[in-house]
């Protein structure tokens, strides 16, 4: 039951944090940029991108063309000549502003994460530093195989990469230190 408490505070102060670094510190909008003809590129996206939602990465190849030398050639002198492009694309739009659903789904996967950690860091008697090292490990190691990858292979922004390592770090470390205080607390009531 303590793992469970741990988790649900963890969840609810990573989701909180997650809200002041996004709408107080901006630190979701770095290295975002606003297009300067977003019409254009708004008009030219279902003519160009058909009616199938998914990722799209511009200029392309098709995987199955991978191993043809010709192709691959005729792909690597396009990419170095134009422009680069990963995009979520979704055909039908959306009201972006409408955070309904998607304010649930952060606080649940907030608080999965801290599920996942609070297991961790109740595994074994350790101390509260112990426990807050063990958060810290997890932002990094997190950011580390998602976010550095998506940096080294699509090209996220280097500034935008940072800022979710600051965001990851400080999150977690002050969820972390909720998490371990009531580990420690509980622990040390039941021994």
């Amino acid at each position: 039951m303590r793992v469970l408490v741990a988790a649900l505070m963890g969840g609810i102060v990573m989701f909180l944090w997650g809200a002041i670094a996004h709408m107080a510190l901006g630190l979701g909008n770095v290295g975002i940029r606003q297009p300067v003809s977003e019409d254009i590129v708004l008009a030219a996206l279902q003519p160009g991108l058909g009616n199938q939602a998914g990722v799209y990465i511009l200029p392309s190849i098709d995987p199955a063309r991978m191993h043809d030398k010709i192709a691959m050639d005729a792909y690597s002198a396009k990419s170095k000549g134009s422009p680069y492009a990963f995009m979520v694309y979704l055909p039908q739009g959306e009201d972006l502003s409408d955070m309904g659903a998607q304010l649930p789904r952060q606080w649940a996967s907030d608080t999965l994460s801290a599920l996942a950690l609070a297991f961790v860091m109740g595994l074994a008697a350790f101390s509260f530093s112990t426990r807050v090292s063990i958060a810290l490990a997890a932002a990094v190691f997190a950011w580390l195989s998602t976010l550095v990858p998506y940096w080294n292979w699509y090209r996220f922004p280097t500034n935008f990469t940072l800022a979710a390592l600051v965001e990851q770090v400080v999150g977690w470390l002050i969820a972390g230190a909720v998490m371990a205080w009531w580990l420690g607390r509980n622990h040390s009531r039941t021994t």
